[in-house]
């Protein structure tokens, strides 16, 4: 029953919203601000339903680390589609995440993830993939904050407290900007649905926020090899909360 509920919950969203997003785009003419908090505070709020009717527990640590004064690269690990629900339902301000092309293709859901500085990347057009990076970087010089996997996809293995290769390209966005990276390690998620397809448990979910790391001022060696430190803080908390 819970998947189907938050199913449900999802697609009565996007339906029931529809003239919402014509009254929001009518607004961001006279007011870009208004209407960029309204969209924030609105898909917040529906993935904070969501992940009530799922029955998710979660235990949040370092969120004091979240700078609220300036935009930051979010770097996440990834092992469900809940990933997306957990972290963006306590994001401070606008922030945008980079996702698969293929959910630009998605109905009402492609125009709300638009609505809120979601960008869509082709992995598989290096030239494409670097206007993306470009638009993020554009993005962050202007506050607003950016969410990467830099794994480029679910991890599947069976430890979780181990991580794919990072890709150094999803750092540029930190590296051209010199935006602090926040690693956000995200524990158990993939007990809520990826475990035991198609059905959603609930779950204990420990979701921690790492201190910022600034890249101008990490050593040479670190920072020409920016993705595999951050993977190592990572792995080494992933490790540490698989018992929490």
């Amino acid at each position: 029953m819970r998947s189907i509920f938050a199913l449900l919950a999802a697609v009565l969203y996007l339906i029931l919203t529809m003239p919402v997003l014509l009254v929001l785009w009518i607004v961001g003419k006279i007011n870009p601000t208004a209407k960029d908090n309204c969209s924030l505070h609105m898909v917040q709020w529906i993935f904070r339903v969501i992940l009530r009717i799922a029955g998710i527990k979660v235990t949040v640590l370092g969120q004091e680390h979240v700078p609220l004064d300036q935009a930051v690269l979010y770097i996440l690990n990834h092992r469900s589609i809940f990933d997306i629900v957990l972290t963006y339902a306590r994001c401070p301000g606008r922030t945008g995440y980079i996702a698969k092309k293929e959910l630009a293709k998605i109905p009402l859901l492609n125009l709300w993830m638009k609505w809120v500085y979601c960008l869509f990347l082709d992995r598989t057009d290096i030239r494409e993939g670097l206007k993306t990076i470009l638009t993020a970087i554009d993005y962050v010089k202007s506050g607003i904050s950016i969410a990467v996997f830099p794994e480029g996809t679910r991890g599947r293995l069976a430890d979780e407290a181990e991580l794919l290769p990072f890709h150094e390209g999803s750092f540029k966005v930190a590296v051209k900007t010199g935006c602090p990276i926040i690693p956000v390690c995200i524990s158990h998620s993939s007990a809520i649905f990826e475990d035991h397809f198609p059905w959603v448990r609930a779950t204990h979910v420990v979701l921690e926020y790492g201190a910022p790391i600034y890249p101008n001022d990490l050593p040479k060696d670190d920072k020409k090899f920016i993705g595999k430190y951050v993977q190592n803080i990572m792995q080494e908390t992933l490790q540490k909360n698989k018992t929490l």
